[in-house]
């Protein structure tokens, strides 16, 4: 039994080195791990252009919750310059009052495919409980909490994502 606990995009090197030494694959390993530092570069160089914002990221409806910061989740979104509320949780995947959240200087909600999937409907009712300040879109949940593989394509995905939100106002 293999288990792994990536908590920072950065522990997929790590990942990449088990796995390839676990399979006898230490060239592939090499090059995905390559490609996790390419795509890490331009994400950090990305992310250097972006204003850091607060970000809501809601997994789930009935109760809301939502993400702490010592989950990869809330991890990936700060690479590109997302802190996720609220700063502190007791608990990995808070319950929230959706009101009282967006009231933590809250500039985006996402909204995430999984675990549960909003959808538009979701958008619309948490932009009428929103300030008019707050941006509200859906997003692709496998790019922010899928790792392994997976890491490199979400780390491209959050930029362009993150360029898209702003209006495409800042440097590619």
């Amino acid at each position: 039994m293999v288990v792994t606990h990536p908590l920072h995009p950065r522990d997929n090197l790590a990942l990449y080195r088990l796995l390839g030494g676990i399979f006898r694959r230490g060239a592939e390993a090499g090059a995905q791990a390559q490609a996790f530092e390419q795509a890490w570069r331009e994400t950090v160089r990305a992310a250097a252009a972006f204003p850091r914002e607060n970000v809501l990221y809601l997994i789930w409806k009935n109760p809301w919750m939502t993400v702490a910061r010592n989950t990869y989740i809330s991890a990936t979104l700060a690479a590109v310059g997302w802190d996720t509320v609220p700063e502190t949780s007791v608990e990995r995947y808070p319950r929230l009052a959706l009101h009282s959240a967006l009231a933590d200087d809250v500039r985006v909600v996402l909204l995430s495919s999984e675990p549960y999937r909003f959808r538009e409907r979701d958008v619309a009712e948490v932009e009428s409980e929103a300030p008019p300040r707050v941006k509200v879109s859906l997003i692709d949940g496998e790019m922010t909490s899928w790792y392994g593989s997976r890491a490199i394509a979400g780390l491209a995905y959050l930029a362009g994502f993150r360029r898209r939100l702003l209006g495409g106002k800042v440097p590619v």
